[in-house]
């Protein structure tokens, strides 16, 4: 809407990404802080919580009877700020707006088992889910490299290509979308804890997709240069508003959970920015305490089922650090300076190059 009044009524302002970024941030914030207290209300009264893991800590029993889904309120009005503030033509914002309906209803679909009559906190079962991923995240990337996105492959730090996969670049999206999306999806175990890096992860994905997108930028810079990809700025932005907005509820002691229906889209769409910006690899520093969440649990699953021993106490790992005495607050807080610094580190790459 906001760039249609650019085209058609000359005002001039809504040309600029960086307006329509600002715009959509704080439309997506407002749309979350309006519709989240309803959202609470109506799954108070539907009871809509997830069951507690039969295994989790003791301290989480008292999170019993916390509404669930609160994902679908973040990811609803992420779109609709998008859909008012982006150029529409663009398909990158398409294949955006795809990958979090797609994921989005996966996760809904998980959701609603746990919720159900049946109260299964295991939801859809991990091969069903990983084949609907996988199914999604083929459809999107498959749209990108036939519409002619690069497919080369960068390093951090480093201002040249590594070398050109080619249609091997869909199997290798593939993954990176996947993998996001569950990486984020394990790290939603405590208040707030997914939320914040998710934030930072999507200003320090949003930047890159920016300077990618600007010539000018990304050749001082010494990035590549992709055209039409800045418009994607746009809607990190609003993603960016609508994750503060349910922080309001989020933070501890939580109102109100993401659930499946919030952390598989927002992984899968972390992953699709990477793979926008060219920035597959530095996702792991992005995204890094998604990455030591996913690989804590597979050294505990590797090392029991090779040894019959455990690493950690408990995985994920902030469940191992709840085994040893830490606040639930704690961990949280330091978690969220970790990948603080982490996506410092990685918008050095910037240039450092």
């Amino acid at each position: 809407m906001f760039y249609w009044l650019y085209r058609h009524l000359e005002i001039n302002i809504f040309q600029y990404i960086s307006v329509r970024a600002g715009i959509s941030f704080f439309l997506a914030f407002i749309f979350t802080m309006y519709l989240m207290p309803k959202f609470i209300k109506w799954a108070k009264a539907k009871k809509a919580s997830q069951p507690i893991y039969e295994l989790a800590p003791e301290a989480h029993k008292v999170k019993a009877g916390t509404p669930t889904m609160g994902g679908i309120v973040f990811i609803f009005s992420t779109i609709i700020a998008t859909v008012l503030t982006a150029k529409l033509n663009n398909f990158y914002i398409v294949g955006g707006l795809l990958t979090l309906a797609l994921f989005s209803l996966i996760g809904i679909q998980d959701d609603y088992k746990k919720i159900s009559k049946e109260k299964n906190s295991a939801g859809l079962s991990a091969r069903m889910k990983l084949f609907l991923q996988f199914l999604s995240a083929g459809i999107v990337v498959s749209i990108l490299y036939y519409l002619g996105h690069t497919s080369d492959l960068y390093t951090p730090f480093y201002k040249y290509p590594i070398f050109e996969m080619g249609v091997f670049a869909i199997v290798f999206w593939m993954f990176v979308v996947v993998g996001s999306s569950n990486a984020v999806n394990l790290t939603d175990g405590l208040d707030g804890l997914a939320t914040v890096p998710s934030i930072l992860a999507f200003t320090t994905l949003s930047i890159l997709v920016y300077v990618v997108g600007h010539i000018g930028f990304s050749n001082y810079l010494l990035m590549p240069s992709i055209s039409m990809a800045g418009e994607l700025a746009v809607m990190g932005a609003a993603i960016c508003g609508a994750l503060i907005g349910f922080l309001w509820f989020n933070a501890y002691p939580a109102e109100v959970f993401m659930g499946d229906s919030g952390s598989l889209p927002l992984g899968a769409f972390m992953g699709y920015l990477a793979i926008v910006s060219k920035s597959e690899l530095l996702l792991l520093a992005v995204g890094f305490i998604f990455v030591l969440e996913t690989i804590s649990v597979m050294l505990q699953v590797g090392s029991y089922k090779l040894r019959q021993k455990r690493v950690f106490l408990m995985a994920p790992i902030h469940h191992h650090f709840e085994q040893k005495g830490w606040k639930e607050n704690k961990i949280i807080v330091r978690f969220w300076i970790i990948s603080f610094m982490a996506n410092l580190i990685a918008l050095s790459s910037l240039k450092l190059r």
